[in-house]
């Protein structure tokens, strides 16, 4: 890769907006930059999937021709960007990781990537996910696994694994994520980089089949802080596709105001009273609240009471997957991959009182959960549970010597704030004793969105003068060669739609 080209990328995507407003670099050189990116490193850790290099070229050339002219710019004029492969397309293969959908090129985009559209970012490849976004490592039969920046053996965390992955290498300085029981933050911990799960209806999810459930959300990831606002910019505010959607101050979340941290109230916690921690990253968490003790007014330990927590959240869950599987199901049960499968026929099991049962159990948590905010203006813990294990292996199947009654049990310091609620992001902090990334999770109030961004980046900004708690960066010139074993669960390649591949200039890396 050129010198040129590689310090391009590594441009935070608000600089890069900004160069291009003022003429100083043009939307066709930071595409041609991001394509030579994606063809150099991807090979190795197979974080994107589909790509469109020849239609982006040919926006590229149209949003240059933009800036020259003298139009108004959207926030993110020019930007490259990823989008992850559960999400629609127009004209560019979107396969949900499945196998029953490898020919699917969809006729048009979600909301979400409209309005991204719509704010200027140009589409240039999609990023990969497990299948049906169905667990936290990011592996499927359509495109096989994606490997973990700073060790390709390990997993990328999910289901926005492709997005972290290709953030982590700068591939691309927009990509976006969903988030249920934590593929927005999870992803972001294992890589190194930001993942922001916004409040429900902040971002409209239009995809969700459940609409009035809060649970699911998309949102978007980034580097930094500041470069998954910029994002939540462009992508917040009220939508007839989603009930739960509401009016914003989009452009607010582009000034993000300065938080003085000597006057912030910290509460902290290694596990929520409920969820299996590993002793190791246990051992981390405290050594960063050690060092946020000295930054802050007040830094104390919090205790919660979140009832029959887990169980709540498997009912919860489980709807959505029978609510879009049934008819996959009931025409041919051995097309689902094992997580899918074993979602819906939790479900199915379940019974109307579980139903019922469940969202009055989420509503007792909702409650206990604010109680804690009296007091504090965020709470802190840990992102995961694991250090990154190795992709090969589906699911973390113990955490602290115990053994996980199912295959996301594992990802409970996520999933019990998602039954809450409260905004939360996942900030790089530092590696663990593995030297693999740590992520710091910052949960903020009830629908305090503007408050957790600006909290978080805060804390980044005072990492940044240490050398433990700064965001790390994966070696890269360990990922010049390509990694067949990635490719190793695809069961046979993605058939195209002939009608959207030659239009769009569809390929596969």
């Amino acid at each position: 890769m050129t010198s040129a080209n590689e310090e391009l990328v590594t441009r935070s995507a608000e600089e890069l907006r900004r160069l291009i407003g003022t003429k100083h670099i043009s939307p066709v050189e930071l595409v041609d930059a991001c394509i030579e990116r994606i063809e150099t490193l991807n090979p190795a850790v197979n974080a994107v999937t589909a790509t469109c290099f020849d239609a982006a070229r040919r926006e590229a050339k149209v949003a240059e021709q933009r800036v020259m002219d003298g139009h108004e710019l959207g926030l993110l004029h020019g930007l490259p960007m990823g989008v992850k492969d559960l999400e629609d397309t127009a004209g560019l293969l979107t396969t949900y990781g499945s196998p029953m959908s490898r020919g699917n090129v969809p006729s048009r985009d979600v909301v979400l990537v409209k309005r991204l559209r719509k704010q200027g970012a140009i589409l240039l490849a999609k990023t990969n996910v497990p299948e049906l976004g169905a667990g936290a490592n990011t592996r499927n039969p359509v495109w096989g696994a994606t490997g973990n920046p700073f060790n390709t053996t390990l997993n990328a965390g999910g289901s926005s694994g492709g997005s972290a992955a290709a953030l982590a290498c700068d591939m691309l300085p927009v990509c976006t994520g969903s988030d249920t029981g934590g593929s927005l933050r999870i992803p972001a911990s294992k890589c190194g980089v930001v993942g922001f799960r916004p409040s429900p209806g902040l971002v409209p999810n239009s995809r969700r089949l459940l609409g009035w459930t809060p649970i699911s959300v998309v949102g978007p990831m980034g580097r930094t802080v500041a470069e998954a606002a910029l994002q939540l910019a462009a992508m917040a505010g009220e939508s007839l596709g989603d009930p739960l959607s509401y009016s914003v101050d989009a452009l607010g979340f582009t000034r993000i105001g300065q938080i003085d941290l000597a006057k912030l109230r910290v509460g902290y916690t290694e596990d929520f009273g409920c969820c299996d921690v590993d002793e190791s990253i246990r051992a981390a968490f405290r050594s960063r609240v050690a060092a946020i003790e000295g930054m802050v007014h007040t830094c104390e330990p919090v205790d919660f009471n979140l009832g029959e927590v887990h169980r709540c959240f498997d009912v919860i869950r489980a709807e959505s997957f029978v609510a879009g599987l049934r008819t996959a199901y009931e025409r041919d049960p051995s097309a689902l991959g094992p997580n899918t499968r074993a979602n819906y026929e939790m479900g199915a099991k379940m019974s109307l009182a579980d139903s019922a049962w469940a969202q009055c159990e989420q509503t007792r948590i909702f409650q206990r959960f604010q109680s804690a905010f009296s007091r504090y203006d965020v709470i802190i813990s840990p992102t995961t549970p694991v250090s990154p294990f190795p992709w090969t292996e589906l699911y973390a199947s113990t955490v602290q010597g115990r053994p996980q009654e199912n295959y996301y049990r594992w990802l409970a310091l996520t999933y019990v704030v998602t039954l809450a609620t409260n905004p939360a992001l996942s900030l790089p902090c530092g590696v663990d004793e593995a030297d693999m990334p740590f992520g710091l999770q910052i949960v903020g109030p009830f629908r305090g969105d503007l408050q957790t961004l600006a909290i978080s980046h805060a804390f980044e900004h005072a990492f940044t003068g240490s050398s433990t708690l700064r965001r790390p960066r994966p070696n890269l010139s360990h990922l010049r060669e390509a990694n067949p074993a990635l490719k190793s669960l695809v069961t046979s390649p993605p058939i195209f739609n002939p009608s959207g591949s030659d239009a769009s200039g569809l390929s596969m890396v």
